[in-house]
């Protein structure tokens, strides 16, 4: 069956030397050409066979310890995001004004991702994402202090820029350490701990919240990512595959035009940044509607909405089985399909239905994210770090907007405005994966007739 039938790409999923070997031997035109490709990831020149499969040695300590700084990033990056309406109490505030407590957040990973992914090509992979979840839990047992929505918003931006080195590095590890086969499912089970930690923050922020305030409900977040933080060091293996890399800014700006001149990578980072935008404005949304009529609901039960992320953490960690039968574009198909049934679901004035709504669009988005970040590991042949960084960038970006522009429609036109934004982000993330089908057919086409040419 071609690759224009299964949705999978011409130029990752369809290559043999990728699913029995290693990454590195897909590549676009531009990065299977660059010299950087022996120097910036050992994993190009190790055997498939030394590297981390499901059963083997040090797999499940290595799941176990990405999951938990899964877990850890999340809820510290969003531990605001339920607690907005009691900021916009305290401070007097707007939810538009608010939401800056998410958007500085993950506008500062965002802002610093690539960077940080430029150290860990030079430092290693485990040393950066110790350092950045160091600094980011200290400014998280110092965020229960700001005194202002000003000085919130700016210890918000200074975490989010910490936790920038966790991301891009996690899945330049993966990539390196991880037998290709496998990759989806292990970027699958650290996409899982995100949803673990944005779910776990979330609902217990709301029931401290309720109890003690936002602030104790925001400082206890922290403590719990000092746990996370701590026992990740200790369980992540040492990397086997990793060669370091070069920090001149001149090799680190020809990666990243490497990958920005691959149109399945430009196509990967639009739909992480547009699934994101559906996101972001959603859960940063939903706790006014919740606490407003009709529902008015106390701040406990609206934290405890935020279960639903255990079906993220399902169709996240299943993302590889769901490729396999549908291909990834299929799986991209079927991931906007489910979200923007769960907007349309959740329009209703029912809290049922309102439910229903936010486990279909949580199902839909992390699958999505699955698909997507994995996609990029795959098919970045050298400067992994900066692939996925570049994927971040565009993924965090989206939650900024999302927030932003989410709530600004909320304050404007209610919860329909809020849907409406979603749902215009669905349908760039449909587009996009359709160019990338007919793209991939036109290829086949092409190859073809140059086999019927040579023969």
């Amino acid at each position: 069956m071609s690759p224009a039938d299964t949705g999978a790409s011409t130029a990752v999923d369809a290559s043999p030397a990728v699913s029995s070997a290693s990454p590195a031997s897909s590549a676009s035109p531009a990065s299977s050409a660059s010299p950087a490709s022996s120097v910036s990831s050992g994993s190009s020149v190790a055997s498939a066979d030394s590297r981390m499969a499901p059963g083997g040695p040090g797999y499940r300590r290595m799941s176990l310890a990405l999951f938990l700084a899964g877990v850890a990033t999340f809820a510290l990056l969003y531990s605001t995001q339920a607690l907005l309406p009691l900021i916009s109490g305290e401070f007097g505030v707007a939810a538009s004004e608010a939401s800056w407590t998410v958007a500085a957040a993950t506008g500062g990973l965002a802002l610093f991702v690539l960077p940080m992914s430029a150290l860990s090509e030079r430092f290693g992979r485990r040393t950066v994402m110790t350092a950045s979840l160091a600094v980011a839990v200290a400014v998280g047992l110092v965020v229960p202090f700001a005194p202002s929505l000003g000085a919130l918003v700016v210890l918000r931006a200074l975490q989010g820029a910490a936790l920038a080195g966790v991301p891009a590095s996690a899945q330049a590890y993966l990539a390196e350490e991880v037998r290709p086969k496998a990759l989806v499912t292990a970027i699958g089970l650290f996409v899982a701990g995100n949803s673990v930690g944005g779910m776990s923050g979330r609902v217990i922020t709301g029931w401290a919240a309720q109890e003690w305030g936002w602030r104790v409900a925001v400082g206890l977040v922290g403590a719990i990512a000092v746990a996370c933080a701590v026992a990740f060091r200790l369980l992540l293996p040492a990397p086997r595959h990793f060669t370091p890399g070069s920090l001149r800014p001149r090799v680190l700006a020809g990666t990243v035009r490497d990958h920005l001149s691959d149109p399945l990578l430009r196509r990967l980072y639009a739909i992480g940044a547009l699934f994101m935008t559906v996101f972001g404005g959603v859960y940063t949304v939903i706790g006014y509607r919740l606490t407003e009529a009709p529902f008015s609901l106390p701040q406990g039960i609206v934290g405890s909405i935020f279960l639903v992320y255990l079906v993220g953490t399902v169709s996240a960690s299943t993302a590889g089985r769901l490729v396999g039968r549908l291909g990834r574009r299929g799986a991209l198909y079927l991931a906007g399909a489910t979200t923007a049934a769960g907007l349309l679901l959740s329009v209703l004035d029912s809290l049922v239905s309102v439910l229903l709504g936010l486990v279909l669009i949580t199902a839909g988005f992390f699958a999505g994210h699955a698909v997507a970040s994995s996609a990029v590991s795959r098919t970045a042949s050298h400067g992994r770090a900066q692939a996925s960084a570049l994927y971040q960038s565009a993924y965090y970006i989206g939650s900024s907007v999302g927030s932003t522009v989410g709530a600004t429609a909320f304050h404007g036109q209610g919860w329909d405005g809020t849907v409406g934004v979603g749902l215009l982000a669905v349908a760039g993330v449909v587009a996009i994966t359709a160019l990338g089908s007919h793209a991939a057919r036109r290829a086949a086409r092409r190859e073809t007739r140059r086999e019927a040419a040579v023969a």
